[in-house]
């Protein structure tokens, strides 16, 4: 799920993994298509972690409370991160000068992680990662919009076209269902996933992609913190504390290796390859939960990843 340092954004730095991971059977490339191959597995590791995540998600939400389910994640995912990030960068990490903008970031990061609860659990896991796909062709308009950056008449038009593709996936009136609430969620989910992207882009000039890390886990966990009492319940099953304990490992280590792809290559390298996620949400859908998307939303997902695949193409023809 999206939430905790933005999938379909690019920190410009990260902890170094483990420095003899670069795979002896690459050793026939050149070094920069060696480092560019390793960027790229990365990133297609994490997504698939993240597709688990998600699972994981869907599969509590159909046993306990959502406020629930989200304390429980967002304390698996703090405790995940403070582990990785604290014994590298100390309690310096929590130093920051635009605590108001953290702060800003995790409102809207909860309020994403909120809808995009809603979204997993009303639809197949491949529709809402592919409505999560479409976010950032709508990050390039709202960057025009707040601090006046021009976009140019084919990014409005790949957001159009992922503005169809998106409708053509949600489709309220599936099912025999009216437009109703259920509708608004993709709805929220864009609208607060761009805004706590956008916040993202920002802070990541003004603080280090640890310390926006850190307060990205925990300053959500406080927030719900005080309310969690008005809903807990027992748990019953073990499953759901593994199901816990597996978001926060899938949601820390697929961000931490994702931050890590963009040290070993561009971003334009590893643009194209976030869009895997849809096939591994697809898999983990029709595996655990016997979901499969209709023809309407397989070519609305197509439509998706093309458009963000257009999107990456000229932002690097922009570049030159």
């Amino acid at each position: 799920m999206p939430f905790q340092n933005s999938r379909m954004t690019s920190p410009p730095s990260s902890p170094q993994l483990a420095p003899d991971m670069r795979s002896r059977q690459l050793s026939f490339l050149s070094p920069s298509a060696q480092s560019a191959a390793l960027g790229v597995t990365l990133t297609v590791a994490a997504c698939a972690l993240f597709a688990v995540l998600d699972s994981a998600t869907k599969f509590s939400g159909q046993l306990l409370p959502v406020l629930m389910v989200l304390w429980l994640r967002f304390l698996a995912q703090a405790c995940v991160t403070s582990a990785l990030v604290l014994p590298r960068h100390g309690f310096g990490a929590l130093k920051t000068q635009h605590l108001k903008f953290q702060l800003l970031r995790a409102i809207a990061g909860l309020l994403t992680t909120v809808c995009a609860f809603f979204c997993i659990q009303s639809m197949p896991l491949a529709n809402f990662t592919a409505i999560w796909s479409a976010a950032p062709l709508f990050i390039v308009v709202a960057s025009a919009l707040i601090f006046k950056e021009r976009v140019s008449p084919a990014r409005w038009a790949l957001l159009v076209m992922g503005l169809l593709a998106v409708i053509a996936i949600v489709r309220p009136e599936n099912d025999g269902h009216s437009l109703g609430l259920s509708a608004l969620w993709p709805v929220g989910l864009l609208i607060c996933g761009t805004t706590y992207q956008v916040l993202g882009s920002r802070l990541s000039r003004l603080d280090s992609p640890s310390t926006t890390q850190i307060y990205s886990t925990w300053l959500p966990l406080l927030l719900t913190t005080p309310l969690i009492g008005w809903v807990w319940q027992p748990i019953d099953h073990w499953q759901i504390y593994a199901a816990a304990a597996l978001m926060g490992l899938c949601s820390g280590i697929g961000h931490l290796m994702l931050l890590q792809a963009y040290t070993y290559a561009t971003p334009a390298t590893v643009a194209p390859f976030l869009y895997s996620q849809i096939g591994f949400a697809m898999l983990m859908g029709w595996l655990f939960f016997g979901q499969m998307p209709d023809a309407l939303s397989l070519a609305g997902m197509g439509v998706v990843t093309l458009s963000g695949l257009l999107g990456v193409w000229l932002g690097v023809r922009e570049k030159r």
